[in-house]
């Protein structure tokens, strides 16, 4: 798998988990071609997988955030609208987004950026314009994982 083709991977699912358990499905096994034991780090296609993983991190299309029960998931542009309409419903830690840095020492820092701060003015609009229930409908497979905010 290339990085376009874990694109349409992303697109096709709207929400992945990077690699962590959950009710989605994890891009790590998708670009390695099978399940993986353990840490995708210790697989054969590691290095892959790492730089079609910072190709993704680094697409306008993608938020990273925690979306899914704390891990690391990627969520296509295509669901952002649904996720503002209905950003009541979820906890403001699953809605932030994380940028990663990578120092020149090698060191990775992420950055949080708080919900609603990321949400480009384009996606606000067309949160607007989509009807709750739709929105529900394509949330529907995560809103019942994720715990109703206070």
């Amino acid at each position: 798998m290339n990085a376009d083709a874990a694109m349409s991977f992303v697109r096709q699912h709207g929400v992945v988990l990077v690699s962590g358990k959950g009710p989605a499905p994890r891009l790590t096994e998708a670009i390695a071609g099978e399940p993986i034991k353990g840490s995708w780090w210790a697989h054969p296609k590691s290095h892959q997988i790492f730089a079609i993983l910072q190709q993704l991190e680094d697409s306008p299309d993608i938020l990273v955030c925690r979306f899914l029960a704390g891990r690391v998931t990627f969520v296509h542009r295509r669901l952002w609208p649904a996720i503002v309409k209905l950003a009541s419903r979820f906890q403001a830690d699953q809605l932030a987004q994380i940028r990663q840095e990578h120092t020149a020492t090698g060191k990775h820092v992420n950055h949080i950026v708080p919900y609603p701060k990321w949400v480009p003015p384009e996606i606000k609009q067309e949160a607007k314009l989509l009807a709750r229930q739709e929105a529900m409908v394509l949330l529907k497979d995560f809103i019942a994982k994720a715990p109703p905010h206070d």
